[in-house]
């Protein structure tokens, strides 16, 4: 079908909410925030309260707020999330390193095809960090010692040493995005690598394998500001079936209905972090964040009722 639906300007997208019903007391206000937020950012927010025709129609008492509201939250929880991730990455690429580096005895063990199962895919890492590195030679920028502009330490490599021609492992790690990172610790030969990496931060291989992959679609949905509450994430953590990895306690603790949801994205992060960060205050925040959210909010992330209850969380939550 050939697209034939016309821009429209901020004042009929206006009408166009206030035709579907949407109560909008303060029709300067909501210019304002279409004008800075986009129709088709916050129209997916109208979704839960309309009330299921193909006319998008809007159930009664719906507000402008309303769905302001829930847009905000969904900000909200984004940041939450990302704090969670990037304590993860972080440990995860940390943990990468430490254990190559140290059981190989050898600071560039990733230029050896050996460490990894497909070569193919080694040799496509092994492209991305040379292009990396040819790009940070291209942009070094000419600081003097008075300069404000510092080099970074994969730049200092680059312009000190001639050989190897790549970095250490360290400095190699931080080049990689989640989904390189990811792909690279999947692709690794030895079972015993992959399992000590995983132990380091509390679960077991295929688990770490599973949970890394969904990190990769949530970290994308909040790094362009995408709909996480309910959004579609098309893959979710493995339950972990092994004792050594921390989960929830309750029989029904983690509904069927749940498990298709991000809620057990929020369970495998806390997992984690039990391990990287003992102390961490995350799931307070967590909990004063959705604590007062709506059933329909909590339903949409697949929360149950009485989640708090569960002993996995309550000894974080006390």
């Amino acid at each position: 079908m050939p697209y034939d639906k016309p821009p429209m300007e901020l004042d009929a997208l206006v009408d166009r909410l206030a035709e579907r019903g949407l109560a909008i007391p303060d029709r300067d206000r909501a210019l304002r925030y279409l004008r800075h937020i986009g129709y088709f950012r916050l129209s997916p927010y109208t979704i839960p309260f309309q009330q299921g025709s193909p006319d998008h129609m809007l159930r009664d008492g719906a507000s402008f707020d309303d769905v302001l509201n829930l847009y905000v939250f969904d900000r909200a929880l984004r940041l939450v999330v990302m704090d969670a991730l990037e304590r993860v990455e972080v440990a995860v690429r940390a943990a990468l390193t430490d254990h190559m580096s140290t059981a190989h005895d050898d600071p560039h063990w990733y230029m050896d095809a050996s460490h990894f199962r497909d070569h193919g895919k080694h040799a496509g890492l092994l492209k991305i960090v040379k292009g990396t590195c040819d790009e940070r030679l291209r942009g070094t920028p000419d600081a003097d010692v008075d300069s404000l502009v510092h080099r970074s330490a994969l730049e200092h490599y680059l312009t000190t040493y001639g050989s190897p021609e790549l970095p250490p492992s360290w400095l190699m790690v931080e080049t990689l995005t989640v989904g390189q990172l990811t792909s690279a610790y999947r692709n690794l030969e030895q079972r015993a690598d992959r399992t000590a990496i995983a132990r380091s931060i509390g679960v077991t291989a295929p688990v770490l394998e599973s949970w890394m992959q969904t990190y990769v679609r949530v970290r994308n949905v909040c790094a362009h500001h995408g709909r996480l509450w309910n959004v579609g994430l098309g893959v979710y953590p493995a339950i972990p079936t092994s004792r050594t990895v921390s989960w929830l306690e309750g029989d029904d603790a983690m509904p069927e209905t749940s498990r298709r949801r991000l809620y057990p994205v929020l369970v495998s992060l806390q997992t984690v972090l039990e391990t990287i960060s003992p102390h961490s205050g995350w799931a307070r925040r967590l909990q004063a964040l959705v604590e007062c959210r709506p059933t329909m909010n909590l339903r949409g992330m697949g929360i149950p009722d009485a989640w708090a209850h569960d002993p996995f969380w309550r000894r974080h939550l006390e």
